[in-house]
């Protein structure tokens, strides 16, 4: 069914590239995303950006379980098409092109958030990145050319500390946002469901930087039908001691005075990386750490490692992983732009703790140990406290 599902499509394409049309659809299901290219590893494809649901792309081709997308004149990505739903033809159906406008534009707080809101005439293909020092939030929307001729700014924000916009291609309009603080805390990019704005909401700084004070949620990797790695000699599974180690992690956060705990899972069960991010959506962490356990071809490989996938979020990686160092664990590395689902969302600073290699037996050894999970909760818990202080100067 999935092969001729293919052909029909890579057909309707070849009869519309005949007839000189093009076809549109809109974004739709939970998390949908869209890729620089085709290329995949393990971990998927290199993402270009999360989107909203609702969004208009324009699809000039297909490939196998992708669609190619144009973004603007210049720009293209692909996009799974499960998560695509075809609308039509150019002449039925709405057209991207560089004629679409931006609005005036609104900035203002609530007793939670910032929010930067820009009025458009359709829901456009986005993407957004963080930049440091100064930290900015840069969203660039594509087909979209500046009618912009007022940004209102009230002074009720109180993470944002200016706003402005820059054409930078004659169909890409970039929309910057500069924060008061050095540490980027996260940001969450919409459409609201009854127009055509788009919703840029920014967390602030927490009034206190005390541990016990943050909403701290623990993400034991792997689970139920995803055993995860294996021991190199004792063939134990990595979602056993993932769990282990997180309720370690979960215990000593308890003893340091956190209230606000949250664990995607408690006990050996199957969990999708799209449910882990809706529960944390719930949650409303203020940091993410997700438990990992490393395995490698090459038994000789060994070591701990952090992970990040914003350039905003990267402190809270290297502070634990120099906490993780203190424990004799050689080093792998700080690992940046890394395509792990949790590691994806840019609600919220986010780090992926791989212990150590289950795939050595020197680092097995020490896996094994119950006071190793102890120890090395301990050391997650001293490099948030780190990475607060690094904050607080």
């Amino acid at each position: 069914m999935r092969i001729l599902i293919t052909v029909v499509v890579s057909l309707l394409f070849y009869f519309a590239e005949a007839q000189d049309s093009v076809w549109y659809g809109r974004t739709t299901g939970k998390l949908p995303f869209i890729e620089y290219g085709i290329g995949d590893d393990r971990l998927g494809g290199a993402k270009m950006t999360y989107i909203d649901s609702g969004v208009l792309v324009k699809i000039v081709d297909s490939f196998k379980t992708d669609y190619k997308v144009q973004l603007s004149k210049y720009h293209s990505g692909y996009i799974a098409k499960e998560s695509v739903i075809l609308l039509g033809k150019q002449h039925n159906e709405p057209v991207i092109h560089n004629a679409h406008l931006s609005g005036n534009w609104r900035v203002f707080g609530d007793s939670a958030y910032d929010y930067v809101t820009i009025n458009l005439d359709e829901h456009l293909p986005y993407r957004s990145f963080q930049l440091i020092d100064p930290s900015r939030i840069a969203v660039d929307i594509f087909g979209v050319t500046s009618n912009t001729n007022w940004i209102t700014q009230l002074q009720t924000t109180k993470e944002i500390k200016n706003t402005w916009y820059e054409q930078i291609e004659d169909d890409v309009f970039r929309v910057m946002i500069e924060l008061k603080h050095l540490q980027h805390w996260g940001y969450h990019i919409n459409y609201d469901t009854i127009g055509n704005k788009l919703i840029v909401q920014i967390k602030r700084q927490p009034t206190v930087l005390d541990i016990r004070k943050l909403r701290i949620a623990i993400d034991p990797g792997h689970g139920g039908d995803n055993s995860g790695a294996s021991g190199e000699t004792s063939k134990v599974l990595e979602k056993e001691y993932t769990l282990l180690i997180a309720k370690q992690l979960q215990a000593t956060l308890k003893k340091a005075g956190v209230k606000q705990l949250f664990m995607t899972r408690t006990k050996d069960t199957s969990l999708s990386m799209v449910e882990r991010v809706y529960m944390l959506k719930e949650f409303r962490p203020d940091i993410l750490i997700s438990i990992h356990l490393n395995s490698a071809g090459i038994d000789t490989v060994q070591g701990t490692s952090t992970y990040y996938r914003y350039i905003g979020f990267r402190p809270l990686s290297v502070a634990i992983l120099n906490q993780m160092l203190k424990l004799g664990l050689k080093e792998y590395g700080n690992v940046g732009n890394f395509n792990f689902a949790l590691n994806g969302p840019t609600d919220y600073p986010n780090a992926l703790v791989e212990v150590a290699f289950l795939s050595n037996k020197q680092d097995e050894k020490k896996i094994l140990n119950p006071k190793f999970h102890k120890a090395v909760a301990q050391k997650i818990y001293l490099g948030i406290a780190d990475w607060l202080k690094q904050i607080k100067q």
